[in-house]
């Protein structure tokens, strides 16, 4: 099974034959251009003219649960909102939600046969060809909003075909995908603020000096308007809620559904976008946005299905994470100092292509054990046996183990409440997903 579909977990007998194809039309996973995502758009009519309005989000850390946040927030308002994230979980389908639906089998297999007919063969990557099916399949179908996530870096993401968004958002920026967008922050801020427009605000969330230095830079060349962390709006915990200072307002809101103190940026980096929308929104609409949302596998504590049966101690808790860089290891670390009423363990696979050293690090004071597996079917994956020596050589007391339903059987028959954290990647997360569904 090839790499890219190997993380479709439900599979579909419709669609899976064309996405198989799909992924063999370019020998590279990653050729980053939009050379070939032009010409195809340009094939089908150019779908990304017809749009419904865009927020464009950009960043390293964050960018789909700020989307997530606002998705919630506008759909709370009774908006239409076509969305379009990366990568999925357990079905392809959930990168393409339609007015508020995912994508059924039937529409993404005839926006996908479209697409491969109009390419005509042609070299293009995976995420170039499925970005342009989005786009077709958003023209199609009435919105108000459209929210879209860059796949890689921006400059030359495919989804980076959008002319004139009404906003644009990029979340922090931190080391990740350094083989493809540079090997320091400066450069990979410059890949990031590639999705910024002439005269289209950019809301921007905390960044490194480097970082802003160049988000800054770009957007004087643009004459884009920056919406800064820090400068032009911020968020604070503030008692049981939260409060988010945007200009001259102050929003006195719940706490985020999403768990951890991270969210808070998030939820408000959504909320200093509304300001940009062309849509109205009540502090009502924020307000129930802000606890219906949903973002699985960021932070997700999982209270049903086989792996939570595991658990034989009412109070013990399962957790499941998708973060795989060192930002991500940092966030948890933050949230793991809080959690000093149950010994944390940890269950951790990753990609050969991450560093997984900075990940671990941050964790290994609060974790007392972990336990490392490999990703079922992923090429890319470090053993169980290459992921324990590289827990061991960032601090933690680490052992293998044969799956992740092993592990926490393991943990849970260790005779104490336990609270344990799946973590690594957002592929084991996905088969996490599946499985326990």
């Amino acid at each position: 099974m090839t790499p890219a579909i190997s993380a479709v977990r439900k599979t579909s007998a419709k669609t899976d034959p064309v996405l198989q194809r799909l992924w063999a039309l370019h020998p590279k996973v990653i050729d980053l251009s939009l050379e070939r995502i032009e010409r195809l758009l340009k094939a089908l009519g150019h779908p990304e003219e017809r749009l419904p309005p865009v927020i464009h989000v950009a960043g390293t850390n964050g960018k789909g649960s700020a989307i997530a946040f606002l998705r919630a927030i506008f759909e709370a308002a009774g908006h239409r909102v076509h969305v379009y994230t990366s990568p999925h979980l357990v079905r392809f389908n959930e990168r393409i939600r339609l007015a508020g639906s995912l994508i059924s089998d039937d529409e993404l297999f005839d926006v996908l046969s479209e697409c491969e007919a109009a390419n005509g063969g042609g070299p293009i990557t995976f995420f170039e060809i499925t970005t342009a099916a989005a786009f077709l399949a958003f023209a199609r179908q009435p919105a108000d909003i459209v929210l879209l996530e860059t796949g890689l870096g921006g400059r030359l993401d495919a989804t980076n075909v959008i002319a004139d968004p009404v906003c644009t958002a990029i979340t922090p920026i931190s080391l990740d995908h350094t083989q493809f967008l540079g090997e320091t922050i400066a450069k990979i801020a410059g890949e990031k603020a590639g999705i910024l427009k002439s005269g289209a605000p950019c809301v921007v969330g905390p960044q490194s000096r480097d970082a802003a230095d160049v988000i800054a830079a770009r957007a004087q060349d643009l004459r884009s308007p920056l919406f800064r962390f820090g400068t032009d709006w911020s968020v604070e915990a503030a008692g049981n809620g939260m409060v988010v200072r945007d200009g001259a307002s102050n929003h006195e809101l719940p706490m985020p559904g999403l768990a951890g103190a991270h969210q808070l940026i998030n939820a408000a980096t959504a909320i200093a976008c509304l300001r940009h929308a062309p849509l109205p929104v009540t502090e009502n609409a924020i307000r129930a946005g802000l606890q219906k949302v949903e973002w699985p596998a960021r932070l997700q504590r999982l209270t049903k299905g086989p792996l939570s049966r595991c658990l034989n101690d009412s109070r013990s808790e399962l957790w499941l994470d998708g973060g795989h860089n060192p930002a991500a290891g940092e966030v948890l670390g933050e949230t793991a100092k809080g959690w000093n009423d149950l010994p944390l363990h940890l269950v951790f696979g990753m990609l050969n292509t991450k560093d997984g050293g900075g990940f671990l690090r941050p964790l290994a004071h609060y974790a007392r054990s972990l336990r490392a597996v490999a990703i079922a079917g992923e090429q890319a994956s470090l053993s169980a046996e290459e992921a324990a020596a590289l827990a061991r050589q960032s601090g933690h007391n680490a052992k293998t183990a044969s799956s992740v339903e092993a592990a926490v059987v393991e943990i849970a028959n260790a005779g104490e409440p336990a609270r344990i954290l799946i973590c690594g990647s957002l592929y084991l997360a996905g088969q996490v997903l599946a499985e326990n569904s």
